[in-house]
């Protein structure tokens, strides 16, 4: 079985290895860059659910998780009491 990440290279694949990080960076890149973090919950959870894979109860606090061990890749554009998230300028740039 293949993994998202083996049928859809993208620029961050091997910056992400962690295949929820990968999902949240797709998630983030076609939104323009940035989204507030209910939106991205949800279109994780939809991409998920559309691969045949469980969405469990504790996924948006995974996400969070993944947010923050990758602050090099993710950032708050607004501050850190803001719940939006976007992909770092600097790795926009690269992509």
């Amino acid at each position: 079985m293949t993994t998202t990440m083996e049928k859809n290279p993208s620029p961050w694949a091997e910056k992400l290895k962690d295949p929820l990080a990968h999902d949240i960076a797709t998630v983030l890149h076609r939104m323009g860059g940035s989204a507030h973090q209910d939106m991205v919950i949800n279109c994780v959870a939809a991409m998920k659910r559309q691969r045949g894979e469980s969405v469990t109860q504790d996924l948006k606090s995974k996400i969070i998780e993944v947010f923050e061990r990758y602050r090099d890749f993710f950032i708050r554009p607004f501050g850190e009491g803001s719940l939006r998230w976007a992909i770092a300028p600097e790795v926009l740039h690269t992509i």
